[in-house]
């Protein structure tokens, strides 16, 4: 069963937002979703001052199974970048909502973090 922390916000594609006091937003993959690829081996992610819409891919998860997008839930612009996960991207499946997290982003409309999934909804998108 996997952990779904009832404080974030999630996407139908598996990407996590927490919101920080500072007014930006942490993304990273669900602890299902680094459990479905398996053991990560690889995660390109953008620069700092990159800007995505929402929907818009902003890197990739490479695992011994499979390789894949990672979409950004939100639009905004990169502030930071999780340079542990370049010698470590394991981290993704020891810890997703912790120092497994990738980005973290300025909103251009925070609003859009209320459109996204509860971790009730979610649950039931993946059978919990």
């Amino acid at each position: 069963m996997a952990n779904i922390p009832a404080d974030l916000s999630y996407t139908e594609e598996h990407e996590y937002v927490r919101k920080a006091r500072d007014g930006t937003v942490e993304i990273g993959i669900t602890d299902y979703a680094q459990g479905e690829l398996g053991d990560v081996v690889y995660i390109e992610l953008p620069k700092v001052g990159a800007k995505f819409a929402k929907h818009d891919v902003f890197g990739t998860i490479e695992a011994v199974k499979a390789v894949s997008e990672l979409f950004s839930p939100i639009a905004g612009e990169v502030v930071s970048v999780n340079e542990r996960l370049d010698k470590e991207p394991a981290l993704v499946n020891t810890d997703p909502y912790g120092t497994g997290w990738m980005i973290k982003v300025r909103p251009d409309d925070p609003a859009e973090i209320d459109r996204l999934m509860t971790s009730d909804a979610y649950g039931k998108q993946i059978g919990q």
